[in-house]
């Protein structure tokens, strides 16, 4: 922290001193309005479990409130300081040591609560649940002007919510008066149907402004008074083309909006109340990583990556009629030359003619001779967008070992919007795989490189792209790692959070969605390859499955129960199959996010050397 934004920093809170061997990491924090504590979430291991602590920010001393079994969850402070909402579900079982994450338990009956600072958890005062709809989750959050407590209800993963909302001032005690009260908030229901996500924007008084998809799959901004909830206007349309990703109320009246266009970020300041244009940010190629501001500021801070570009915060001064655009910070990678390298984007034709973009770096000026290794990632699910971003490990790839690295933004994700997301989920999955497989062939084709020598990665829903992808091409590939994946489409609803998925890829246990399941189900469709055409030696590409003992996401028995099965099927006594299939499972890790520095050079080193042993790529200085 430092007193003004050229004034000498300190640090607040180092989570590098919280264990020794660096696995106890920050999560998530917020800040109270007043600035005098923080509340900050750990998780042990990679976890998603999370437990909130409190600190003294005027002497940074430590607070004796501990929050356990949180998990999905934000902090929103109340604005008088005096305790903030979170969200948690019971613990996993009663009566002896747990060791968080390991437990395969279902996640059911997410709850609010409000936790007033200085007391035991015990007391924290339940807000709302839900206990005939277990596998609903809930988000609380506290509106700018500190009014109103919004409450967010969701199914699933699908970009659709209820909205609630309670206005604090009609609490004649206060939120601590539900203390002794055997009842919950008293909720309003604006939005009590699944139709369409709604995110608040901004609010003046009953006032709101939304973000929303509601017959608008690429998102616009609507209007509403909350307590004349009938009357809905449109202030900002839906685009033609782009998707409309963000927007945050800035220097009072204005909107600082964030497109996104053929899977590159567009900003744009706005007006707040007609949504009109006022000025288009300037922005090279990549993509926003984070906007903070708040809408009392003139003042807000833009953080901005790309493939080539390590990472940006610009300083944005929106007082002037043309705002002023300053860099405020960069990092630096020492000997890192920019200008050695060369990205550009292709867009690829899949199996049904669907344009999939696809972004290529490589060395600049390269030969297109069919003899590059080249890695190529995707994910194609859950909404989610690949958008351009730096990484060191696949820049050595591309330097010293001569690599092509490729993004595809296949099917299943956001980048056009719901109807893309559509396209590649539930009865539509398969399209995904399509559209990778193209991708690959593309990359052959047009003399990149040859299947041979062509690597393939994913992770979680992208694990379970690598995974179905060797199933159904194993001729196309020469190596594939597969990050903690889905591999068991037939059972994954039954642990930890896997029943939320179900938005994405159906649930076996209704008929019609288990065919679609078993179609593609890794798990399940392990094939012989040199079983399938008569005299044929192909065999599966050399394949590593990555997963780690404290995964509750995605938990380790999919990648386990895969690694078995193929190595039943596929290594027996005179196989032809010579390729090696492995796993490589961490301990004191998870899904992925939280992990050390030294966790992640050890598993980059691990997978891109065996990577590059598959494909016969060496080291050059």
């Amino acid at each position: 922290m430092q007193d003004e934004l050229d004034g000498k920093a300190e640090v607040l809170l180092d989570p590098n001193t919280l264990s020794k061997d660096g696995t106890v990491a920050l999560s998530t924090y917020s800040i109270s309005e007043d600035g005098d504590y923080i509340a900050y979430g750990l998780s042990e291991s990679g976890s998603d479990w999370v437990s909130i602590h409190v600190m003294n920010v005027t002497n940074q001393q430590p607070m004796p409130d501990k929050l356990s079994w949180v998990k999905f969850s934000s902090i929103s402070w109340t604005h008088d300081g005096k305790g903030f909402f979170y969200s948690r579900y019971p613990a996993p079982r009663e009566g002896g040591e747990l060791d968080a994450g390991t437990e395969t338990n279902i996640n059911l009956n997410h709850q609010i609560y409000y936790h007033v600072l200085g007391t035991n958890q015990s007391e924290d005062i339940l807000c709302w649940k839900d206990p005939e709809h277990p596998k609903y989750s809930f988000g609380a959050s506290v509106t700018e002007d500190g009014k109103y407590i919004i409450l967010t209800v969701y199914e699933g993963c699908d970009p659709v919510n209820k909205l609630y909302y309670c206005e604090i001032s009609s609490l004649p005690q206060g939120i601590k008066g539900f203390r002794k009260r055997q009842e919950m908030l008293p909720f309003v229901k604006l939005i009590d149907n699944f139709d369409a996500q709604y995110q608040v924007v901004a609010n003046d008084g009953d006032e709101f402004t939304f973000l929303t998809n509601k017959s608008a799959p690429r998102n616009k901004l609507v209007r509403v008074n909350i307590k004349n909830p009938e009357l809905w206007t449109d202030v900002l349309p839906e685009h033609e083309k782009d998707v409309l990703e963000s927007a945050d109320a800035v220097n009072n009246n204005q909107l600082l909006v964030c497109y996104m266009s053929d899977v590159k970020h567009i900003l744009q300041l706005r007006d707040l109340r007609t949504g009109n244009l006022i000025h288009q940010l300037p922005l090279e190629i990549g993509s926003v990583s984070e906007i903070s501001c708040r809408r009392e500021d003139k003042e807000v801070f833009i953080g901005f990556t790309s493939f080539l570009s390590p990472g940006i915060i610009y300083r944005c001064n929106l007082a002037p009629a043309i705002p002023e655009m300053k860099m405020f910070r960069e990092i630096s990678v020492p000997g890192f030359d920019r200008t050695s390298f060369q990205v550009k984007q292709v867009f690829v034709p899949s199996k049904d003619g669907a344009r999939i973009p696809m972004f290529i770096m490589s060395k600049k000026d390269i030969n297109l001779d069919g003899s590059h290794p080249t890695l190529l990632y995707g994910y194609g699910g859950f909404n989610i967008s690949l958008t351009p971003s730096f990484s060191v490990g696949r820049l050595v790839l591309c330097k010293n070992m001569g690599f092509v690295v490729c993004v595809a933004n296949i099917r299943g994700g956001g980048e056009y919007g719901e109807e893309w997301h559509k396209a590649g989920a539930l009865a539509m999955k398969q399209n995904c795989f399509d559209d990778f497989a193209a991708c690959a062939e593309f990359l052959i084709s047009n003399g990149y490189t040859s299947s041979s020598r062509l690597c393939i990665e994913g992770g979680s829903n992208g694990g379970l792209l690598i995974a179905a992808s060797i199933n159904q091409r194993p001729d196309l590939f020469g190596c594939a790692l597969a990050h903690v994946g889905v591999m068991d489409m037939l059972r994954f609803h039954k642990f930890t959070i896997g029943h939320a998925w179900t938005t994405d890829y159906g649930c076996s246990d209704k008929e019609e969605e288990f065919q679609w399941l078993i179609k593609y189900s890794p798990l399940h469709n392990v094939r012989r390859p040199w079983e399938q055409s008569s005299g044929s030696q192909c065999q599966y590409p050399a394949t590593m499955l990555l997963t780690a003992d404290h995964d509750d996401r995605v938990v380790p028995l999919h990648s386990l129960k895969l690694l078995a099965t193929l190595q039943h099927v596929l290594c027996t006594e005179d196989s032809p199959q010579t390729n090696p299939i492995i796993g490589r499972i961490d301990r004191k890790s998870g899904h992925g996010a939280g992990r050390p520095t030294q966790k992640l050079i050890d598993e980059a080193a691990d997978r891109y050397s065996f990577m590059a042993k598959m494909l016969g790529a060496r080291w050059t200085e």
